[in-house]
């Protein structure tokens, strides 16, 4: 299993230093974002000459792009703002191809108008079901014709807010290039972090089999996704990373929610139970 980091995590004057930074710090690979490159997250157009210049900065550096960000709400109000986003989202799969890279990841959108992380009374209504999954179904057929894969992340803020949503979201497109992020630390709503291994047993048990990448992060409360680094929260990563390892997950572990200051104690928490369970598993 490797370990990877958002490389937005490092703010440097040109995207050869951010993945400088990336590899000092002993990560592997990135899950990579155009901000990197001093460009939106969805750019209206990605030149071909840029994009070479990411892949070839990650090569010389031994990195691998695991994924890129292609995050947007996707059911948001605001009609105009949607039909944009999904056509930058085209532009961003196009890319791929000269990247290099498998996956583009996204969220499952709110009805909260400012903020796609923030959660909303009606992302539980059957309206914001059906809208996302019309969004969903337009993605699909833009990531097909890209060769890429799309990564979805249950997270309590947005419509797919549990595994077993994931799951019949999953079912309902039934299309081999939508996988998912796992992220333990966004999946407990109130009242439900006392039971931590039987949250995370089911969200392996629906989705353990189409894990695309892991992320580490930390949570110290339930009701909200996690906001800590690794290894400051109560998450119980010997459990998630078993988990893992029980259904062969081989890809990335990438961390993200810190300041680059976190780093380096998160980076020495995760290597340490990577080690740990290696050793555990032999």
């Amino acid at each position: 299993m490797q370990l990877g980091v958002f490389a937005k995590t490092f703010v440097r004057d040109s995207l050869e230093e951010n993945l400088d930074a990336v590899r000092l710090y002993g990560f592997e690979c990135t899950q990579y974002n155009f901000v990197c490159a001093g460009l939106p997250t969805l750019p209206d157009k990605i030149d071909a000459g840029l994009c070479e210049r990411i892949r070839i900065a990650h090569a010389e550096r031994g990195l691998t792009m695991v994924g890129i960000s292609g995050t947007f709400n996707i059911i948001h109000p605001d009609r105009q703002l949607l039909e944009t986003n999904l056509k930058r989202l085209g532009t961003l799969a196009r890319a791929c191809h000269w990247l290099e890279t498998p996956l583009i990841t996204l969220c499952t959108g709110t009805r909260d108008r400012e903020n796609m992380w923030r959660a909303h009374p009606e992302n539980d209504s059957p309206m914001a079901w059906c809208e996302m999954l019309a969004s969903m179904r337009r993605i699909v057929k833009i990531a097909e014709a890209s060769n890429v894969l799309l990564g979805i992340e249950p997270e309590v803020n947005n419509v797919i807010d549990s595994a077993s949503k994931a799951r019949r979201l999953l079912d309902q497109l039934n299309s081999p290039v939508v996988k998912i992020v796992m992220d333990p630390a966004n999946l407990f709503h109130a009242g439900q972090l006392g039971r931590m291994h039987e949250v995370i047993d089911d969200a392996f048990a629906h989705l353990g089999s189409d894990i695309a990448v892991a992320h580490a992060k930390d949570l110290s409360h339930d009701g909200g996704a996690g906001y800590h680094p690794a290894g400051k929260g109560v998450l119980d990563y010997d459990y998630f990373l078993k988990l893992l390892r029980k259904h062969e997950f081989k890809g990335a572990l990438i961390t993200h929610g810190l300041s680059e200051s976190q780093v380096p104690e998160s980076a020495r928490f995760l290597r340490g139970k990577l080690d740990r369970t290696t050793e555990i598993n032999r």
